[in-house]
């Protein structure tokens, strides 16, 4: 799993996206690869999320062997093991789950769990998450990100929400010690998506990844 955390955290930006279309999800990963990511988090926001992450993780273990595949807003056991046949590499919750935690360290899948208190880290870490999820970002900000560093330097912190595509955003968050960033809304322009302007999303993404490298 360190591999995997170390990949993940060289990426940088982490797509988070999910879509009922299965032909529009294709096209957001295939752009989101095209434009340089090699991560993804894919959502079970829907109910054709599992159905529409199958045909995803096919597609992607053939013609992005690279791309590393995440399953998010996983709550349960029975929904981390489920997404985990389907071929997600890594699992992400919205919430601290113990049982998930436990789940994926036996089966050897980096998890990934949601937490907004010092505390809910400090017991993530001690439930052997080595990816924690700071989230909601936009309610807690980077001033959490700076405490939770101040006292747990070696924790890899990954936020979720509130995050734009913008160098004074970025900067903030990494400044603040994150590892990772992932990124919905901000990154997929709800009119490009409409008129399967991927050419857009494309061009956005490689624009961030810039960015990124530039910090």
């Amino acid at each position: 799993m360190n591999t995997l955390l170390s990949k993940l955290t060289r990426s940088g930006i982490i797509p988070v996206f999910s879509h009922p279309d299965v032909d529009v999800s294709l096209a957001i990963v295939r752009a989101c690869y095209d434009g340089g990511l090699r991560a993804f988090e894919y959502t079970n926001r829907n109910t054709q999320a599992l159905d529409n992450f199958r045909q995803v993780a096919q597609a992607v273990k053939r013609d992005m062997p690279d791309m590393l595949l995440g399953a998010g807003t996983i709550w349960d056991v029975p929904m981390a093991e489920t997404f985990a046949e389907a071929g997600a590499d890594f699992i992400v919750s919205p919430i601290m789950n113990p049982a998930v935690g436990a789940w994926c360290r036996k089966k050897g899948i980096l998890w990934s769990p949601g937490c907004m208190t010092v505390t809910e880290v400090f017991w993530a870490k001690q439930q052997g998450a080595e990816l924690i999820k700071i989230f909601p970002g936009e309610v807690v900000g980077p001033a959490l990100v700076r405490s939770i560093k101040s006292v747990m330097p070696d924790v890899q912190l990954m936020v979720t929400g509130g995050v734009e595509p913008t160098t004074e955003s970025l900067k903030s968050w990494f400044g603040a010690g994150v590892s990772c960033v992932g990124m919905g809304s901000q990154l997929f322009n709800k009119q490009a998506i409409t008129e399967k302007n991927w050419a857009t999303i494309q061009q956005t993404v490689a624009q961030v990844i810039a960015l990124f490298k530039g910090l």
